[in-house]
């Protein structure tokens, strides 16, 4: 056995990182992780977590209007962001606990501090200025909200880091993006009562998903009150005198809110961290390059989750911990697998996707069919919402594999999980159609689809 302090040190105290330290250290390896913040990662502290919780805040203004056609009369509410605040920050610490009592639990040293890369084999931990030598290093330092430092007036937004944060509700606000975390904290903010904007450079928002979800879910939206400005940017942003802010979008509008929020994507959290020092390489993003084995092009370093910038998703980070534990530590080589990924976006209504959009699959198969159904929710028609869902399979038409599956309306994401275990097993639309449904639920739309709605041949629908 070589002559170093660690057999394992871990860089990022994130989901992935976690894991990797945990599961080494369960192993009777001598593993260290530090974590420069607070352990869980975005994820835990300031990203999908705490979202679900306001998500869940922001329900209940529609569910209390929703109640009186059950027969139910709810009294005045009062909304206090607050309350909400504090006991996110309760259950984060909690969860926060729960992280570093299973990498104690596991043996693993814990370091409350930034990591450096010295060289491929020695970690700098700065709090104490202390170099260590590992055997093994696993970078896992996630990523970082986009910063538009060009736009004028940058300084006055804040990302979704301090979002989650704010000393007060605003009145107002102006969201720019149109992925995963504008559309969710477009839905947050509207459902907790704030006049809510979102504006986007894109054609559409939720770029990448299948086009039936994305222009059913706009026009949601803008049916709840949400203002979408699509094929636009904003241009510059002024403090004005009432402490509020004057923003000019690239179209010429003027708009005056409480706060603007920048939700322009992610990017990997590999500034300072010495890579170069290592020698390790980073593509044109900053994003570490990684082979199949989540082996850098340093032989004893590696890494996963966001750094490595492929797919970002929780989930996927710590799959991809558990791959290099398993390549390293226990002779078992292993790729992480990153096809047919279940993905939720948790707006209102809620999105949940399994495989290739109707566009993407018409790309890469002669011909498609696609079966789908769009029609009012059960738990609508008494309350006399009328908002629509979508369920929706887009099937190879040579073998019959479903390719794809994606669902617009409640429960999106959990029905999303479920059918991910299908379509990795490979069902074919013969299985969905010889299952029994169940009844009543909106999720038996799935298995009483018999004939497709149309055909796509080499990309083009076919009525």
């Amino acid at each position: 056995m070589t002559d170093f302090d660690y057999d394992f040190f871990v860089i990022g105290g994130g989901s992935g990182g976690v894991r990797a330290a945990r599961l080494a250290a369960g192993l009777g390896k001598k593993v260290a992780i530090a974590e420069e913040f607070r352990y869980g990662g975005t994820c835990v502290i300031r990203g999908c977590v705490p979202k679900k919780l306001f998500v869940y805040a922001s329900h209940f203004s529609e569910q209390f209007e929703d109640a009186a056609g059950y027969g139910w009369s709810v009294g005045e509410s009062h909304f206090d962001w607050n309350v909400l605040v504090a006991n996110k920050d309760k259950e984060i610490t909690r969860l926060e606990g729960l992280y570093r009592k299973g990498l104690s639990n596991a043996g693993a040293e814990i370091f409350d501090s930034r990591a450096e890369l010295v060289d491929n084999h020695h970690v700098r931990i700065l709090s104490t200025n202390q170099v260590v030598s590992a055997d093994r290093i696993l970078v896992a330092v996630g990523g970082r909200p986009s910063a538009a430092d060009e736009l004028k007036g940058f300084e006055y937004t804040i990302s979704s880091n301090e979002a989650f944060d704010l000393k007060e509700l605003p009145k107002s606000i102006l969201i720019a993006g149109g992925g995963y975390i504008a559309v969710e904290f477009a839905n947050i903010f509207h459902g907790l009562g704030v006049e809510t904007t979102l504006i986007y450079r894109g054609v559409e928002v939720l770029k990448n998903f299948d086009h039936d979800i994305r222009r059913t879910l706009h026009q949601t939206m803008e049916d709840k009150g949400i203002r979408i400005l699509c094929g636009e940017v904003i241009s510059e942003v002024v403090r004005s005198a009432d402490d509020r802010l004057d923003v000019t979008t690239s179209d010429g509008k003027n708009l005056k809110v409480d706060q603007a929020m920048m939700a322009i994507g992610r990017k990997p959290n590999t500034s300072g961290l010495g890579l170069e020092k290592a020698g390790v390489t980073t593509d044109g993003a900053g994003a570490i390059v990684v082979d199949d084995y989540m082996r850098t092009n340093v032989e004893n370093i590696y890494a996963v989750g966001d750094v490595t910038n492929r797919v970002q998703l929780t989930p996927v980070a710590i799959h991809e911990s558990m791959c290099v534990v398993d390549t390293v530590f226990r002779d078992k080589p292993t790729k992480p697998d990153h096809d047919m990924i279940a993905t939720a976006v948790f707006s209102q209504p809620e999105v949940g996707t399994v495989g290739l959009s109707e566009e993407q699959a018409g790309k890469k198969f002669a011909e498609l069919e696609i079966y789908s159904a769009f029609f009012r929710p059960m738990k609508h028609t008494l309350s006399g919402r009328q908002e629509k869902m979508i369920m929706k399979l887009v099937v190879n038409a040579a073998d019959r594999q479903v390719v794809g599956a994606h669902i617009l309306g409640p429960e999106a994401g959990e029905m999303a999980q479920l059918l991910a275990i299908a379509m990795k097993a490979g069902c074919k639309k013969d299985d969905f159609d010889r299952t029994m449904a169940v009844h009543p639920t909106a999720s038996e739309e799935l298995v009483t689809m018999y004939q497709p709605s149309y055909l796509v041949k080499n990309g083009v629908r076919i009525e």
